[in-house]
């Protein structure tokens, strides 16, 4: 029995019901650039500050859609550097993180640049800068071997493993990605926002690399996007919503992939949650906007370089509340120096107490 796709005769002649996906891919079509428009009208600080955020919180969580949680900081402070913007506060990223950010800068920047194997040999040893994945030693920057058996996708306790998907035989892999890879840089047809769809589709059946997957197929995703976009820079972040819709990317990547090569329902899924990255991104641009504001509204106000630090902190993924312990450690100075910055900030219309009550004080930005 041919139990997944990549087994059925005409693989990989995917096909769908155009009819089921022109309103909602029309939708998307009309929101892309709508969004490009609103930025487009916002100068080019406030569009580097939202691509900013955007590849920040993309890169987190594409990793974190892996069970790998990066710290938010060192991956702002990577992004930046790469991006050559002086931001406050940035800090030292370990080569991890570094990997993850060089890869996906690579895909969104240089998205017009060709796809090749060794492109993509480039991406995953990136990723892998020690040629582990935790604990295990993997192929790092090739095409995976089967040395261990075959690659599976499995998931439950001992002894009682469910096999979701078993990819394709390392024997063909060098055949399978140059199909791919082919395809990807020639198909020129088809609209560019189903070609990142079924790209992503595509990369993840053949599951080339011992690791890293589905990271570099979220890259490939990001890459084609960013065709669609005509546009390096993103304001939106298909990773954050596969992040948040991550049940049903899998429970429908699991149908498809055991399915026939109609993939109609994948396409109608890949566009929705497409649709609602989105709309996710007017909570980025609030963000960003706002912190614009605050600082227009604050340009003749005097801040110490803590009050500085701290404040573009808030500004950026802060973690839980602000007290005075939390500044006094951030800051790296004495509790009652923190706690005389904060006096200090509620004087001049900054910050204010939260209203909520608790064993310590915790303090918000008064916009």
């Amino acid at each position: 029995m041919k139990r997944y796709i990549y087994q059925k005769l005409a693989w990989p002649n995917f096909t769908w019901n155009n009819e089921r996906l022109l309103v909602v891919l029309g939708q998307v079509r009309n929101m892309q650039g709508r969004l490009l428009g609103r930025m487009e009208a916002l100068g080019f600080e406030l569009r580097d500050e939202a691509t900013l955020s955007t590849l920040t919180i993309d890169v987190l969580k594409s990793s974190e859609i892996e069970g790998e949680f990066l710290h938010p900081e060192q991956v702002r402070s990577s992004v930046a550097r790469r991006l050559g913007m002086d931001v406050a506060g940035m800090v030292y990223s370990d080569r991890n993180v570094d990997g993850v950010v060089e890869m996906m800068l690579d895909a969104t920047q240089q998205y017009q640049k060709p796809l090749s194997a060794a492109r993509l040999f480039a991406w995953h040893a990136a990723l892998f800068p020690t040629g582990r994945s935790g604990m295990h030693v993997i192929e790092v920057g090739k095409w995976r071997t089967d040395s261990t058996g075959p690659m599976q996708v499995v998931s439950g306790a001992m002894g009682k493993e469910r096999v979701h998907f078993q990819a394709p035989a390392a024997k063909v892999l060098k055949a399978e990605m140059k199909l791919f890879v082919d395809w990807l840089n020639k198909e020129n047809s088809l609209d560019p926002v189903l070609k990142a769809g079924l790209a992503h589709l595509w990369f993840v059946t053949v599951h080339p690399f011992d690791d890293g997957n589905g990271r570099i197929a979220r890259a490939l995703t990001d890459m084609l996007l960013a065709r669609s976009d005509f546009s390096p820079q993103r304001f939106y972040s298909m990773s954050a919503q596969i992040r948040v819709e991550r049940k049903g990317y899998y429970d429908t990547l699991e149908k498809t992939q055991q399915g026939s090569l109609d993939v109609t329902d994948w396409l109608e899924w890949f566009l929705t949650c497409l649709m609602h990255a989105l709309q996710a991104t007017d909570t980025t641009l609030s963000t960003v906007l706002s912190k614009a504001e605050f600082w227009r509204k604050h340009t003749d106000t005097v801040f110490n370089d803590r009050q500085k630090l701290l404040l573009n902190k808030l500004f950026n993924n802060f973690d839980g509340k602000l007290t005075t312990t939390k500044w006094a450690k951030i800051a790296k100075c004495s509790a009652d120096t923190a706690l005389r910055d904060i006096q200090d900030l509620i004087t001049k219309g900054v910050l204010e107490k939260e209203e909520a009550g608790g064993r310590s004080t915790g303090y918000v930005v008064k916009y």
